[in-house]
């Protein structure tokens, strides 16, 4: 008998503890044929949703699905999307959070390469998540601004909105 992803566990983990703490639980995620998901608001293939108890109705945070109701610009929509296929879940005040890999594959970044061109490494060769944390706005900033390897993240500033960038 295979062995169950923590990767489902590890999301409702993250969003217990974003309301817990009194935070705005966002998710990024892969939009692909089997996610029902608003396409007006897709950008490059992925999408974020906030999924805080305020912004959803009835979210159920399955092993293999996460579904719930929103409203995109007045509309409630029935949103559907495959734990496979989400990228991050993260505290929108903070940035706080743990970023995925997506099928067992990472996304690349977009500096080389034109927006939109998405290009992927071969999968692993284990199944199971690879965990990161989501930087701080501020750390984003430093490294674009320095472009050198201080791996030091700055402490988060407060007020603005945070940015979420892949690492690999």
């Amino acid at each position: 008998m295979s062995e169950t992803s923590t990767k489902p566990y590890l999301l409702r983990a993250i969003y217990e503890w974003c309301t817990d703490n009194g935070y705005t639980p966002y998710m990024a995620a892969v939009v692909d044929g089997g996610t029902r998901v608003p396409m007006e608001f897709v950008k490059n293939g992925e999408i974020v949703l906030n999924i805080s108890f305020t912004a959803t109705s009835g979210l159920k945070m399955e092993n293999d699905l996460i579904r719930f109701s929103a409203r995109f610009g007045g509309i409630s929509r029935d949103i559907e999307v495959p734990v496979d296929n989400v990228v991050a879940i993260y505290a929108r005040e903070n940035g706080q959070g743990m970023a995925f890999e997506v099928g067992g594959k990472v996304l690349e970044e977009e500096g080389e390469e034109e927006a939109g061109d998405a290009d992927f490494d071969e999968p692993s060769a284990s199944s199971a998540p690879t965990l990161a944390s989501v930087p701080t706005l501020a750390a984003i900033e430093k490294n674009d601004e320095n472009d050198g390897g201080d791996d030091d993240p700055a402490p988060p500033r407060k007020g603005g909105r945070p940015a979420l960038k892949r690492v690999k």
